[in-house]
């Protein structure tokens, strides 16, 4: 900008604010406009009337726990980690400008510290949020607000304080429910998280950094992120921070859309994306946890990944959709329909299954001992397998197979793709569960381009099974060297479709 621009601009300026003071501006003997209608006028959001109404029924949560030996006397930060030196920073800049937060005076000069407190007291956890959701004093929250809690404190907007009782956790979702003594207590409005709208207005109520009832707005920036297995989140703008966990979503009709639980940061702080477990899939799990103090999901006894382009291309299939079984676990009710590694999952009963993540979202959904119908796409082929549930049991954890056993019988092939195969012993078999196939044992050029690796089981080659290593020499040899081979490869318990591309010579 040179030297005239820049002038006309100083000159302009004062005329901009001007009129900007002049449209907002009204006589002398005029009635005062509102801060809503000022906020009308000048085309922004007005909130007010949002946290008039809902803020009463926002509430602090504090936690104590049993401290452990070595553990200092100042609390853990309740969203998820410990709390980083960057948010002590923050906390001591909150003291110095703000005052001592209630609990935490600063010790005055010629006074002696307190002694370090009993490995078996206990000591304060930390902050979070909730909000109450009936006059009874049902309340909601997230599950890492209060874990490890022996003393759940709940704190209202009018200082009342009370100690709750914990109803039941979830931890899979993420949702906890308490309970308080009170009757006609503030409560929030449930809305609909299915009917929110990326780009509308929304705010968070909570109390970041143990600042109780502190509001940040913002817009809804995404719908259905992947970032958990049960729950597809909401993507925001609005800032939140550890303690703020807890709180309330709303939009701009007063309406709770989701509950604050995550923050994407490399600081430990906001960085501008924030997440909240949807309110429709939260309630659905309050009222069981309300009902019965857990929540039952439905088990279909499979471990699930997405299907790639490449992949839909070389099965034969229309589109990128579905969901590949990568192993089964033994006796689960997959297992006894008759699926197997390799099939692609296209439907839940009438439901089009897109991704992995929606699969495990509809089975969890449905009720154990439920009959439902699944699509697989099975060698170049579609067909229907029906299924009976079971019960997911809490904290599920798969189990190693074990394929440490040396081969046996080893026929060593080589081949063009740059893959060197040994028969499977029948040891490394019945520890893997698997009647067929052949184990890698050597992995270079396009084999290792794709990220096969030595170890990996090798069960099926352009959708025909691998019996054995004489057997995939054959099929390699027939195979078009000008076209990739599909296979279906199993790393530890997991398999998965794998693209070779031929050499390029």
């Amino acid at each position: 900008m040179n030297k005239a621009k820049i002038s006309v601009a100083r000159q302009l300026l004062p005329m901009i604010v001007l009129g900007a003071s002049v449209a907002l501006s009204a006589p002398a003997n005029a009635t005062p406009l509102s801060m809503a209608a000022i906020s009308s006028v000048a085309g922004l959001a007005d909130f007010t009337e949002l946290v008039e109404k809902s803020g009463p029924a926002v509430v602090n949560i504090r936690t104590t726990g049993k401290a452990s030996a070595g553990e200092e006397d100042e609390g853990d930060d309740v969203d998820g980690d410990d709390q980083s030196d960057q948010d002590k920073r923050m906390q001591d800049f909150l003291r110095r400008f703000f005052g001592a937060p209630q609990g935490h005076a600063p010790i005055p000069k010629g006074k002696q510290a307190p002694a370090p407190s009993d490995p078996e007291d206990d000591v304060p956890r930390g902050v979070g949020s909730g909000f109450i959701i009936s006059q009874d004093g049902y309340v909601m929250t997230n599950a890492h607000v209060i874990d490890g809690a022996t003393d759940v404190i709940v704190k209202m907007t009018d200082s009342r304080e009370f100690k709750a009782k914990v109803i039941g956790v979830d931890a899979r979702s993420d949702v906890a429910v308490l309970k308080i003594d009170g009757t006609n207590l503030p409560t929030v409005t449930i809305g609909s998280s299915a009917k929110a709208r990326v780009g509308e207005w929304v705010i968070a109520i909570g109390s970041p950094f143990d600042l109780d009832n502190s509001v940040t707005a913002g817009i809804i920036s995404a719908k259905g992120r992947e970032t958990g297995d049960f729950l597809p989140f909401i993507q925001t703008d609005v800032a939140v921070n550890p303690g703020n966990s807890g709180g309330p979503l709303i939009n701009m009709h007063g309406e709770v859309v989701g509950i604050n639980a995550q923050i994407y940061s490399k600081s430990g702080g906001y960085m501008g994306i924030s997440f909240a477990i949807p309110i429709d899939d939260a309630i659905r799990v309050a009222d069981q946890l309300k009902t019965s103090g857990h929540v039952t999901r439905g088990l279909l006894g499979v471990y699930l990944g997405d299907v790639s382009k490449e992949v839909a291309e070389s099965l034969g299939l229309p589109n990128a959709k579905g969901a590949v079984v990568g192993r089964l676990e033994k006796g689960s009710p997959a297992d006894k329909a008759g699926i197997r590694d390799g099939d692609i999952i296209l439907k839940f009963n009438d439901v089009t299954v897109e991704r992995s993540a929606e699969l495990r979202r509809l089975v969890a959904a449905t009720a154990p001992d439920t009959k439902i119908k699944l699509a697989i796409w099975r060698k170049g082929s579609a067909k229907d397998v029906s299924v009976i549930l079971a019960a997911l049991p809490p904290d599920t954890v798969a189990q190693a197979a074990g394929q440490d056993a040396p081969p046996e019988l080893a026929v060593q092939i080589k081949n063009a793709y740059g893959m060197s195969v040994d028969d499977l012993s029948e040891v490394q078999k019945k520890a893997l569960g698997l009647a067929a196939g052949v184990v890698l044992n050597d992995v270079d050029g396009a084999a290792a381009h794709a990220g096969l690796r030595a170890g990996d089981i090798l069960l099926t080659l352009n959708n025909q099974d691998i019996q054995d290593g004489k057997q995939f020499a054959a099929l390699v040899a027939k195979a078009d060297p000008k076209k990739p081979l599909l296979l279906l490869a199993r790393r530890g318990e997991t398999a998965q479709f794998v693209v070779v591309h031929p050499v390029a010579h």
